[in-house]
């Protein structure tokens, strides 16, 4: 019993302070297959009631792949400090009905949280609309952190928007050293 207490308790602690989870849904529960596995993801989110909440797979929001209602995820949570692994757990995954009370007071906790929305206090409703809330419930001990490394390739996205850098940009920021 005090086991799972500590258990819980480093998983409540380490996911309220990480801004940032690593979530790998397990995809829907009545049609498992091969192959069905879905890469782990890098999620905002906010931490209430026992439970991490995620928005998403709406216009402008994170994807939220394999997190189906009634299905399973596992999470893995990381140092804000360091950015090294602290604990992995598995969790239920539970799709929140809009206008609901529970869906109210985690909309409250995380429009604080969402950074950059483009339409502010009318961000609730276009939620409402068109995006998913999803509430991770811990089920259990923690799982046991693995030897190596767990690096993988970035998901291929369209969002880089990294480019050359412009060959005046070196000379432009040495002036402006030099002038101060």
């Amino acid at each position: 019993m005090t086991h799972e207490l500590l258990d819980r308790a480093l998983i409540e602690e380490a996911t309220k302070k990480s801004g940032l989870i690593w979530v790998r849904g397990g995809g829907h529960p009545a049609h498992p297959g091969p192959g069905d596995e879905v890469p782990t993801r890098p999620l905002w989110h906010v931490w209430a009631d026992g439970a991490a909440f995620l928005i998403g797979d709406g216009p402008g929001e994170q994807p939220l792949p394999g997190l189906a209602d009634g299905g399973d995820a596992v999470v893995t949570v990381r140092s804000k400090d360091k950015g090294g692994r602290l604990v992995s757990w598995s969790a239920r995954v539970t799709e929140l009905t809009a206008g609901t009370p529970e869906w109210e007071a985690a909309v409250g906790e995380l429009k604080g949280k969402r950074l950059n929305a483009p339409d502010g206090e009318a961000m609730p409703e276009r939620w409402a609309r068109e995006c998913r809330l999803v509430r991770l419930e811990p089920t259990g001990a923690t799982a046991p952190l693995p030897d190596g490394s767990l690096a993988q390739r970035p998901v291929p996205t369209s969002a880089t928007t990294r480019q050359e850098i412009p060959a005046a940009l070196p000379r432009l920021l040495l002036k402006r050293r030099k002038r101060r």
